[in-house]
C-alpha cells in the first residue's frame, strides 16, 4: 500500500502496533455516533487488532484505509479512506461500482483541518488512479462532515438511499479535468 504525503499528514498503510490508538478513537461515542445505522462503540484492543489486518489487506491499488499520522511529531491523529461503497439491498450487501471518500479522526484532533487535507489527498490518489468520480456520504446530522465535503469541493446531491440501506447526505466530487 503506497503511502500519501500532504503538508501536516503522512497517510501510511495502518501498523498492528497501532491498536491502542485505535482503539481509544473507535470506543468513543462522539467518534462512532455518526458511523453507522446502529452505532456501536469497539470493545477491546483485540477488536482493534481485527480491524487493523483487515485494513491491512484492503488496499487493491486504488481502494485504501490509511493512517493519519502528523508529520510533526507522528502523532497519530484518524483514519482516511477511499473504498468500494456497497449499495443499499439484501445483506451481504453487494458493491455499488462508486468508490467512497471518508475520515474518522480523534476528537483531541478535530477543528484543525486535518480531515480536509487527508481526505483531499485521496481524492487526488483516486484520480489520478482513474477514477471518474468519488462520493461520500454523511449521516444527515453529522453537519461537521458536510462541512468537509464543502470544503473539499464535493457537491451535495440530497438525500439517498442508495447505499448502506441508510438514508445518507450525499456529494460528490468528479475527476478534474487537468487530470484528463
Amino acid at each position: 500500500m503506497k503511502s500519501l504525503k500532504t503538508e501536516r499528514l503522512v497517510l501510511r498503510p495502518w501498523e498492528r502496533s497501532d491498536a491502542e490508538f485505535v482503539y481509544d478513537m473507535y470506543s468513543r461515542w462522539d467518534v462512532q455516533r455518526y458511523i453507522g445505522q446502529i452505532p456501536r462503540l469497539m470493545q477491546d484492543t483485540d477488536e482493534a487488532r481485527t480491524r487493523i489486518e483487515r485494513w491491512r489487506t484492503s488496499f487493491d491499488g486504488v481502494h485504501g484505509i490509511w493512517a493519519a499520522q502528523r508529520v510533526e511529531d507522528s502523532r497519530l491523529v484518524g483514519t482516511i479512506l477511499l473504498k468500494s461503497i456497497p449499495s443499499s439491498g439484501i445483506e451481504p450487501l453487494e458493491p455499488s461500482g462508486d468508490t467512497e471518500v471518508g475520515w474518522h479522526f480523534h476528537p483531541d484532533f478535530w477543528g484543525q483541518g486535518y480531515a480536509s487535507e487527508g481526505a483531499a489527498a485521496a481524492l487526488n490518489s483516486g484520480f489520478e488512479a482513474g477514477l471518474e468520480r468519488i462520493v461520500a456520504v454523511t449521516n444527515p446530522e453529522n453537519l461537521l462532515s458536510q462541512r468537509v465535503c464543502s470544503r473539499l469541493g464535493m457537491k451535495a446531491q440530497g438525500l439517498t438511499d442508495q447505499y448502506y440501506n441508510s438514508t445518507c447526505e450525499l456529494f460528490v466530487a468528479n475527476r478534474p479535468p487537468e487530470l484528463g
